[in-house]
């Protein structure tokens, strides 16, 4: 009897026991789904992040799909080409031979002091220039290793595939400008002279002081100071940074006309030739274009402008920098205080001029006559 009971006892509890665990496990279930979910959706967010940070692949012209090649270009030695446009005397017949580098958001066709320079001049002093689309613009093929110093050596490689001899003139505006710092840095013996017209600064330059480098800075519109922020300490998410629609990215890049002075808006007008050519500017791609320019401009330099030493020290050439003092792209404070902390700086100030002024009447016959006669 005692074991009969026993065994009932046995068997019901052995029951309750199945449906306690029944129980559990079916409260494990949804728990272990949720688990499973969550990494999966977590995976998932990492994963369209990491796509929405990459740049789509760059177009090459003359590939499929791509634009077609309709300048000359010459090949440098790691197989990318530049092309290239030639303006003024042919270059056999040059006394005076000039590579012009073009600013952000640009290409070969904007080589605005070979447009302008009065065709008395460019014979008189027997002028060739050649300017041409810097890697990623127009039909010059991106470098994704792009620097200041791979620049300046690509120019470098590309005068004398061109054969523009041993000494040329360089002439670079706003961020071609800039270039040309790098320039003087690494290939000053092939250099006979060089024009930084309204060059960019960047504003973690070693040598400038800390007030003046915030001064500058935060004289930019907000989204400008996040703009060169991310180019500076994470480039790589330069890309994102431009291309989401959150929140506003670079002026520049949007083309923002609070970024024209008064004199830049009455200049507009000689600019309207640009309508003929402006889809070539980034047809590579903008990252290729646009952003790699944020990135070499504001990103960490191996020098500063003012560690340079003059590169013509018995003034068998000259650096000059053209300034407008109402420029509201380029800040003026920090050309001042370079041309000041570098005495063999010749610096010319224009009062009222904004970053437009080479598009003034008779001003490209005067950079130009300052660097070919010293005037």
């Amino acid at each position: 009897m005692a074991i009969g009971t026993s065994k009932r006892i046995s068997a019901a509890s052995a029951r309750a026991h199945t449906r306690r665990n029944k129980k559990t496990n079916s409260s494990n279930l949804p728990s272990g789904l949720l688990g499973t979910a969550i990494i999966v959706l977590f995976i998932g967010f990492l994963f369209g992040a990491y796509q929405a940070i990459q740049p789509p692949p760059p177009k090459i012209c003359g590939t499929p799909g791509a634009p077609p090649i309709t300048a000359p270009r010459i090949k440098l030695r790691d197989g990318r080409n530049l092309a290239y446009k030639e303006h003024g005397v042919p270059k056999d017949a040059a006394k005076n031979k000039i590579i012009f580098v073009h600013g952000f958001d640009s290409c070969r066709h904007d080589a605005y002091i070979a447009k302008t320079l009065s065709p008395d001049v460019v014979e008189d002093l027997g002028i060739y220039i050649v300017s041409f689309d810097r890697p990623g613009y127009g039909e010059s093929d991106p470098d994704p290793n792009q620097t200041g110093k791979s620049l300046a050596l690509d120019i470098e490689e590309f005068a004398a595939k061109l054969g523009l001899g041993p000494k040329f003139y360089i002439i670079g505006y706003s961020l071609g400008g800039q270039i040309v710092w790098n320039c003087l840095k690494y290939i000053p013996d092939r250099l006979a002279g060089a024009v930084l017209i309204a060059p960019a600064v960047n504003y973690w330059w070693s040598g400038l002081p800390a007030n003046l480098s915030s001064e500058v800075f935060y004289q930019q519109k907000l989204q400008d100071q996040w703009t060169t922020r991310v180019a500076h300490y994470i480039p790589w998410l330069t890309y994102w940074w431009n291309s989401q629609r959150w929140f506003p990215a670079s002026s520049l890049i949007l083309q923002s006309t609070d970024l024209l002075s008064v004199q830049d808006k009455e200049l507009m007008p000689k600019r309207a030739d640009r309508n003929n050519h402006v889809a070539q500017v980034r047809q590579l791609g903008e990252h290729e274009s646009v952003h790699r320019d944020l990135n070499v401009a504001f990103g960490k330099w191996e020098f500063s402008p003012l560690d340079l030493q003059n590169p013509f020290p018995t003034n068998e050439g000259s650096v000059h920098i053209w300034q407008g003092d109402d420029d509201l792209i380029v800040p003026v404070q920090v050309q001042r205080y370079i041309a000041q902390n570098l005495p063999w700086i010749h610096y010319h100030e224009l009062q009222g001029a904004g970053h437009l002024f080479p598009h003034a009447d008779g001003m490209s016959d005067t950079i130009v006559k300052s660097l070919l006669q010293g005037k």
